[in-house]
C-alpha cells in the first residue's frame, strides 16, 4: 500500500484594503481569527491561521491591506506584507469588482517576480452586475501573473472549497510546521485586543478608529471566567471624549459588544474593564509603535 505523503506550506493572502482578505481567511480556517469591518485598513498585523488535515497543514497569513505608506504605522503594516511575500509557498491575491492597482504597482511587481504560484481570487461576485466580472477579470489577468482565476463570495461562502482545493494541490511535501492542535501563532491577549478594536471600528466614524490602539494590560483566566483589563489609546484629548461619550455611554456600548464577542470567542464568561488614555501621535512614533507590537 502506498504511503500518502504529507503536505505543508505557507499561504499568504494579500490585496488592497477592504477587498475581503480577512473574511476569506476566516472562511477557509473555519474560525474568526481576523478582524472584520466595512472600514478599510482594519487588519494592522500579520495574522497566522493554521488549518490542519490528516494529509496537510496550511499556514494561512492574513496581511494588512496593501497601500502607499503615509506615516510610520503604514510603513510597519507594509513590512508585514513584504515579509509575507518572502516566505510564501502559495500567494492568494484577492481583489474585488471595484478595486484597481493604483498605489500598489510596486507590490504587484514583487509578486510577479517572486516565482511563487499565484491564485487570483476575485471577491464579492454576489454584487456582480451585467458583464462587470468579465471586465474585472480581464483587467487583473493583465496585471498579475497567476495560475488560476477563482471568482468567489467570501461573505456567502461561495467557491471557498475551490480555493482550498487549488491551494492544497500546490502545497509542497513537508512535515507540519506547527502542532496539529494549534489554530494560530497569536496569543489570546492579541485576539482580545483585536475584538475590542473591531467594536471601536463598528461604533465610531471618521478618523477615530484609525487613531485608536488597544493594549491588554491584564488577562487572567480562571476556571469559570476570564478577567481582562484593556487600555484604549487615542492621539488627542478630544478623541478621548468621543470614545467615552456622554456620561460614558459610548464606551459602555463598546464594552458590552466586545464582552459578548469575547465570550463567544473564548467560550467562557468574561469580565472586561476598559480605560481610555491619550498617547499623542503614536502612529508616527517608532518607539510608541514598538510598544504596541509593530516591531517587525
Amino acid at each position: 500500500m502506498t504511503e500518502i505523503s504529507h503536505k505543508a506550506g505557507f499561504v499568504n493572502i494579500v490585496g488592497k484594503p477592504n477587498v475581503g482578505k480577512s473574511t476569506l481567511m476566516n472562511a477557509l480556517v473555519g474560525e474568526r481569527l481576523s478582524i472584520i469591518s466595512s472600514k478599510a485598513q482594519t487588519t494592522r498585523h500579520r495574522i497566522l491561521g493554521i488549518m490542519n488535515d490528516d494529509n496537510y497543514q496550511i499556514v494561512f497569513s492574513d496581511t494588512p491591506g496593501m497601500l502607499k505608506p503615509k506615516y510610520e504605522l503604514h510603513k510597519s503594516m507594509m513590512s508585514f506584507v513584504n515579509m509575507s511575500l518572502e516566505d510564501a509557498d502559495v500567494i492568494v491575491f484577492v481583489t474585488d469588482l471595484y478595486e484597481n492597482d493604483e498605489e500598489i504597482e510596486e507590490v504587484i511587481e514583487k509578486i510577479n517576480r517572486s516565482g511563487v504560484p499565484v491564485l487570483l481570487v476575485i471577491n464579492k461576485i454576489d454584487l456582480n452586475k451585467e458583464d462587470q466580472l468579465d471586465k474585472v477579470t480581464a483587467y487583473w489577468t493583465e496585471k498579475v501573473k497567476h495560475e488560476l482565476v477563482i471568482p468567489i463570495s467570501a461573505a456567502e461562502n461561495f467557491n471557498i472549497q475551490k480555493v482550498l482545493d487549488e491551494i492544497v494541490e500546490r502545497l509542497p511535501e513537508h512535515a507540519p510546521f506547527y502542532d496539529k492542535e494549534e489554530l494560530t501563532d497569536r496569543p489570546e491577549r492579541f485576539f482580545a485586543s483585536e475584538i475590542i478594536r473591531e467594536k471601536i471600528f463598528t461604533n465610531y466614524k471618521k478618523e477615530i478608529p484609525y487613531s485608536t490602539e488597544v493594549a491588554i494590560v491584564d488577562f487572567f483566566e480562571e476556571e469559570n471566567i476570564i478577567r481582562i483589563r484593556a487600555e484604549i489609546y487615542v492621539e488627542r484629548s478630544s478623541q478621548k471624549g468621543i470614545i467615552i461619550g456622554d456620561k460614558g455611554s459610548a464606551l459602555k456600548r463598546v464594552g458590552i459588544q466586545a464582552r459578548e464577542e469575547l465570550e463567544r470567542f473564548f467560550a467562557k464568561k468574561v469580565f472586561l474593564e476598559t480605560h481610555v488614555k491619550v498617547e499623542e501621535n503614536w502612529r508616527k512614533n517608532k518607539n510608541k509603535l514598538r510598544r504596541f507590537g509593530y516591531d517587525q
